[in-house]
């Protein structure tokens, strides 16, 4: 199957576009669009890989599901359009940013991460699109196999990268990553009902740039 995704990715990607699930998955993510109202909008489905190489990745950050409302969701977990108010965990990301480094996120006061992407985070959501208004609408359809397949190709072909693990869905989905060849870091979820349990006072920012640093990378503007 041919899809539309950046080069890097496609290679590492391929065996997963010809496998019976993804065909299942990309007629019934056709059917979606459609006939309802889907986010983010398909040419941005793949953003997060487009934005971010194969090998330029430096950090993965997972979430779970695109945002689900008008206009927010782009292709890239935490993050939503510019102009679009900033959610909950996006603020309390920011927040974090700002305790641990001592100034604001360079992309506050707006919500979008693209900036973050380009540097080479990779924000990935386990299910790449979801039906306006109905959160895990598309969960179960054949993304989180094909996300959980994008995370072990960078487990196995790359190293010196630092994984953010926010909540424990994000702490299963890369339990397999090897952390003799990577920096894992693991943290309740940014949301409200959770960050006050271990996400405020992490510094993970800070951590993944010294890491970055030590082995030769350039850090991460955050």
């Amino acid at each position: 199957m041919n899809v539309r995704i950046d080069e890097s990715w496609k290679r590492v990607l391929q065996p997963e576009f010809d496998k019976p699930y993804f065909e299942l998955l990309t007629e019934f993510v056709r059917q979606e669009y459609r006939t309802k109202q889907v986010f983010p909008p398909s040419g941005l489905i793949f953003n997060a890989f487009d934005s971010c190489p194969f090998d330029k990745v430096k950090v993965v950050i997972i979430g779970q599901d695109p945002y689900h409302d008008l206009g927010q969701a782009h292709g890239l977990c935490f993050s939503v359009q510019t102009g679009v108010r900033i959610p909950p965990s996006l603020q309390n990301i920011y927040k974090e940013i700002e305790a641990d480094l001592g100034h604001p996120s360079v992309c506050a006061p707006q919500g979008n991460l693209q900036h973050w992407a380009e540097q080479g985070v990779l924000l990935l959501n386990a299910t790449l699109t979801v039906e306006a208004h109905k959160a895990g609408s598309h969960q179960n359809k054949g993304w989180e196999v094909f996300t959980d397949a994008a995370i072990q190709a960078l487990a196995k072909q790359r190293e010196h990268i630092v994984y953010l693990l926010w909540g424990s869905y994000a702490q299963r989905k890369a339990s397999f990553v090897p952390t003799q060849r990577n920096l894992v870091l693991k943290a309740a979820h940014p949301s409200p009902l959770s960050a006050y349990n271990g996400f405020f006072g992490c510094r993970h920012f800070s951590q993944a740039n010294r890491y970055l640093q030590q082995n030769g990378l350039t850090p991460i503007a955050w």
